[in-house]
């Protein structure tokens, strides 16, 4: 189940457990700009390309940038 976390979090995650960062909008958002070592899975096809792309056992940051 996705839990909302803060920037402090993120950080935590990724230096202690190399928590893997997904950026889920669509592509030409990601190119735009995107968090240093994040990958672009995007979230329509997260089902389906997540589990050739992410490490198993290591955490998911799911994120995106919403103007709203």
């Amino acid at each position: 189940m996705p839990t909302p976390i803060d920037r402090d979090e993120v950080r935590r995650i990724r230096a202690e457990e190399g928590g893997q960062l997904v950026e889920v909008l669509p592509p030409p958002e990601f190119a735009d700009e995107h968090l240093p070592a994040a990958i672009n899975v995007p979230l329509k096809e997260l089902d389906e390309l997540g589990p050739r792309l992410l490490e198993r056992g290591r955490a998911v940051i799911a994120y995106c940038y919403d103007y709203q």
